[in-house]
């Protein structure tokens, strides 16, 4: 038999709570109630009480009472409940986690989740799931669904998302329980990918795997690379075929998929080989038409479908970008390879295609072979990015790269 926590404050949401363990219940599954509250008493027994949990955190539900900071005591209570749910999963006690909550339920929520691991089922039933979730789920495999209303008492809307959320965890932790991973000791590449360089990726991805790799490709939207530098550093993944690095577009212009802090530090820290190159640096991404901001309506601007919109960098904004990659890339203690397509840089960087601009192109290569330190390999070819001998090149350097570490 599975059992699933439920984390959350039973003091203001004991009412739910109940309903969800009894529903989990029904279904041949066991649940146990982890109280967060520090307002009051519980409206349901827990199985590991607030008091536990401000102990688990060095303090106790007294101590945050009188500090009367919400803040304060959301950040206690999520470290202890963090710290116990993180022992019980490891233990074996524990099969699936869920929560129920608005802002401060869901971060709460969202700090005790991001202690455990991939694979591991979570879900948080949030009045924010319909908006930006990364500052909930961040780089983890946390699933959020929406509850339409408030957690705010049982109605003919709650109940059966609340009914369903039980059914989803119960689902996702028998399965994760009776699920045997298939054995391999290949080594684990990292690849990034944007549409317009699908077709670079699947080519180098398919070589690699005859090579004897497994390869996890990550889309390269902001978070996908910083799930793929989390998964670095912890050590999964030793080698990286970096070759969608559009992230640092966004973060160079404040558009919407930014690279985050570590982007192409990990590997270096770590030596692990890397192979990267300059795929959909040719552009910065904003949401629909009517987003872009009024100071970039004048850019040269693409549709790429009703939910995004791509903009033409410039050959000022690539010639910076280039250096920023190359600062980073020259921290690195390991090989690393740049692999230039110098026949353009996406699907729309070719001939007669949208965002075509050698000259663009050229300040970027320009400044980023400036900046690199002469101990960094450079290669360019004259194929475009996507061109299948330029990615089945980026593969081979990358496995050459590998046998020689």
């Amino acid at each position: 038999m599975v059992t699933i926590a439920l984390v959350g404050t039973l003091d203001t949401k004991g009412q739910e709570y109940a309903f969800v363990r009894e529903r989990i219940r029904s279904m041949g599954a066991d649940a146990l109630l982890i109280d967060t509250g520090t307002l009051g008493e519980p409206l349901v027994e827990a199985g590991i009480s607030r008091h536990d949990v401000a102990t688990a955190a060095g303090t106790t539900i007294d101590a945050l009472a009188a500090q009367h900071d919400r803040d304060t005591a959301i950040g206690a209570m999520g470290a202890g409940a963090r710290s116990i749910v993180a022992d019980l999963a490891e233990q074996g006690r524990i099969h699936g986690i869920l929560a129920l909550g608005g802002s401060s339920g869901s971060t709460l929520a969202a700090t005790v989740m991001r202690a455990l691991p991939v694979g591991f089922p979570k879900l948080i039933v949030s009045t924010l799931a319909s908006g930006d979730t990364r500052p909930y789920v961040g780089t983890t495999d946390i699933a959020m669904m929406s509850s339409i209303v408030d957690i705010a008492g049982l109605n003919r809307l709650s109940e059966p998302i609340l009914a369903n959320a039980a059914g989803a965890i119960v689902g996702m932790a028998n399965a994760h329980a009776a699920f045997v991973p298939s054995a391999t000791s290949k080594p684990l590449i990292g690849a990034t990918m944007f549409g317009v360089t699908t077709p670079a990726v699947t080519t180098a991805r398919q070589r690699l795997e005859e090579l004897g790799y497994e390869v996890l490709v990550f889309h390269a939207t902001g978070v996908g690379g910083d799930t793929m530098e989390s998964l670095i550093a912890s050590g999964v993944i030793t080698g990286v075929l970096d070759l969608t690095t559009t992230e640092f577009a966004d973060a160079h212009i404040g558009a919407t998929l930014p690279a985050g802090p570590d982007r192409l530090l990990n590997a270096g820290k770590a030596g692990y080989p890397m192979v990267v190159s300059l795929g959909a640096l040719d552009m910065a991404n904003w949401g629909p038409m009517e987003t872009v901001p009024d100071r970039f309506r004048n850019r040269n601007l693409f549709r790429h479908n009703a939910s995004i919109t791509l903009m033409r960098t410039t050959p000022e904004e690539n010639a910076a970008i280039g250096r920023e990659i190359a600062a980073r890339l020259n921290q690195a203690r390991g090989p690393v390879t740049v692999m230039i397509p110098l026949g353009g840089v996406s699907a729309i960087d070719v001939p007669g295609a949208a965002f075509h601009d050698p000259e663009a192109d050229a300040a970027l290569i320009a400044a980023l072979k400036a900046a690199l330190d002469p101990r960094i390999t450079v290669i360019e070819r004259d194929e475009d990015i996507n061109d299948p001998a330029f990615a089945t090149a980026t593969a081979d350097e990358l496995h050459r790269l590998y046998a020689d570490t």
